[in-house]
This record gives structure tokens, C-alpha cells and sequence, in this order.
């Protein structure tokens, strides 16, 4: 049953242009990348440790190997590991991926983040252990 709930509300998120539901970092990636083309890890961390239209880049709150916990450099907030390998709840919901890229994209660039950008960061970060 809970599978079948699942795929529903997959279903029901792609006809609407948002998928709600990622069982693994895994599969948000391929979520992504369905609309992206492939990622490249590279990119991911040139992009996750440059600074943008901000004058902020992703490592400023997160660190260059996010990996542990850090704060937010304006907040002071603590800010739990980003790496799913130091994190294991990290892209496993795919609607919370979404609003953190859409917020801090906005901070960082001043602008939302493409697929593209996302499935990057999102293959570095399968890399970091």
C-alpha cells in the first residue's frame, strides 16, 4: 500500500512539475538529471565553492567540504552536514530539496538555481564522505 502511495503522489508531483517524493540521494539526482542531462561532479564543486551574484558562494555557509556541521555565516544558525554521507536525510525529500535550493539559490545568486546547477551540486555532493 505505502507503495502505491508513494508512486501517487510521485505521479501526482510530475504532472504538476514538482516531484514530492525521493527515496534516496540517488533518486533526486535522477530526478534532476531527467531534466538537466548529466551530471558532472566537477561542475558541482566549482560552482558549489565559487563565489556568485552575491558575493556568496554555497561554501560560505555550508564550508568548502560540507561534510559537518557549520553555522550560517549572517544567523549564526547551525546548519546540519550537507553531504547525504555525513547527513543520511539529505536529498531523501524531494519537496524540501526544492524550497532549501529555491531559498539559498536566491541568497547565493539572486536568482533560483537551474536543474542543471542542482544535479551538479547534487553529484558532488554523493562524492564527499
Amino acid at each position: 500500500m505505502q507503495k502505491i502511495v508513494s508512486l501517487i503522489a510521485l505521479m501526482f508531483g510530475t504532472v504538476f512539475g514538482t516531484a514530492v517524493w525521493a527515496a534516496s540521494p540517488q533518486d533526486t539526482l535522477q530526478q534532476y538529471e531527467a531534466s538537466s542531462g548529466p551530471a558532472s561532479a566537477q561542475r558541482g564543486q566549482q560552482f558549489f565553492t565559487s563565489k556568485h551574484g552575491r558575493e556568496w558562494s554555497c561554501a560560505s555557509c555550508h564550508s568548502a567540504v560540507p561534510n559537518k556541521t557549520t553555522q550560517h555565516i549572517v544567523t549564526g544558525k547551525t546548519i546540519l552536514p550537507l553531504a547525504p554521507a555525513a547527513n543520511d536525510k539529505r536529498f531523501t525529500d524531494a519537496a524540501k530539496s526544492e524550497k532549501w535550493f529555491k531559498r539559498n539559490c536566491k541568497d547565493v545568486l539572486a536568482r533560483e538555481c537551474t536543474s542543471q546547477e542542482k544535479v551538479d551540486i547534487i553529484a558532488w555532493l554523493l562524492t564527499i564522505k
